[in-house]
């Protein structure tokens, strides 16, 4: 039997993916301008089962292996795409949506939460005009003489400034005409191309370096392991440090629920039961957080052998 890959409840990047694969070929529900949100919901069900009976598949209203090579000549998402759509989910930014200064960080933008008091925003913007000049002077029009010049300042001034367009209950708005400029830099392509290379290259690599280390070879192992190293600096390096004696001794399982655990005890006490429930979330592999359902094998994460 064909392992189910993708199925109602995931959502993203790889959903909306789904979704405009069939939509190429005809089968949609309701009118065709609505049905790629990203949500993989009935609707999705639903065309999927109608070419699932078209083609002669099983018809399962999920994404297995057969259905989709039906679906598109590309291969499955990989382990790192998976991965992303789920912490992704969690961050809850998309490519494009920026927000203030919340956390100390002046801004926070992308697909993973690239932050500007690291650098990461800054360095994907160059980054994106070395590979396309004028990027930055056409999406973002005026604003792009006042981005240079606020990040040609000292990185401490930089936050400064983000912190003086931050506004809000929590200090998360940013004026609209920076909200909309950023979230059109998001649209770009060579953007997105950006930003998921900085994801694999800065989370994901270390990622799967701090999963072997606690011998965490299962794909929600990983899993976990990624969605660490993009939300937890210090409380992950100390529980990594505590918990790799452990590795082998325990049960895979259980070796993720107590990582789940003490990068949440490690954390600021403001954002510990946040912490908790996104990581306990991905190390069980289903459960319940901010008020939604989560099975992450319907996300193509599973207790499988990471690849």
């Amino acid at each position: 039997m064909s392992r189910t890959w993708f199925a109602k409840g995931l959502r993203g990047m790889i959903a909306r993916r789904i979704q405009m694969d069939l939509l190429r070929q005809g089968f949609f529900v309701g009118p065709a301008g609505k049905f790629a949100d990203g949500i993989f919901g009935n609707d999705t069900v639903t065309a999927l089962s109608r070419l699932q009976v078209a083609r002669a598949l099983p018809m399962v209203g999920a994404v297995d292996t057969p259905t989709w090579q039906q679906l598109t000549h590309d291969p499955l998402p990989s382990l790192f795409e998976r991965c992303l759509s789920m912490t992704a989910e969690f961050e809850g930014h998309g490519f494009g949506l920026l927000q203030g200064n919340f956390d100390g960080a002046g801004l926070t933008w992308g697909v993973i939460g690239f932050t500007l008091s690291n650098g990461e925003i800054q360095k994907l913007l160059a980054e994106a005009e070395a590979a396309e000049p004028s990027t930055l002077d056409r999406v973002l029009g005026p604003l792009a003489e006042v981005w240079r010049a606020r990040t040609a300042l000292p990185r401490a001034q930089q936050v400064v400034w983000a912190d003086s367009i931050s506004s809000g209950p929590n200090n998360a708005d940013v004026p609209p005409e920076w909200k909309a400029a950023f979230a059109r830099l998001g649209d770009e392509p060579v953007i997105k191309r950006q930003q998921m290379q900085r994801a694999y290259d800065a989370y994901f690599v270390p990622a799967a370096a701090t999963a072997r280390k606690l011998q965490l070879n299962s794909e929600l192992g990983v899993a976990l392991a990624f969605d660490c190293h993009v939300q937890n600096g210090k409380s992950r390096v100390r529980a990594v440090a505590e918990l790799t004696r452990l590795a082998g001794q325990l049960p895979e399982a259980e070796m993720r629920l107590r990582l789940a655990n003490r990068v949440a005890d490690l954390s600021s006490p403001k954002w510990r039961q946040d912490v908790r429930g996104r990581k306990i979330t991905i190390a069980s592999g289903e459960a319940t957080f901010r008020g939604r359902h989560y099975v992450l094998a319907n996300w193509g994460l599973d207790d499988f052998p990471a690849a």
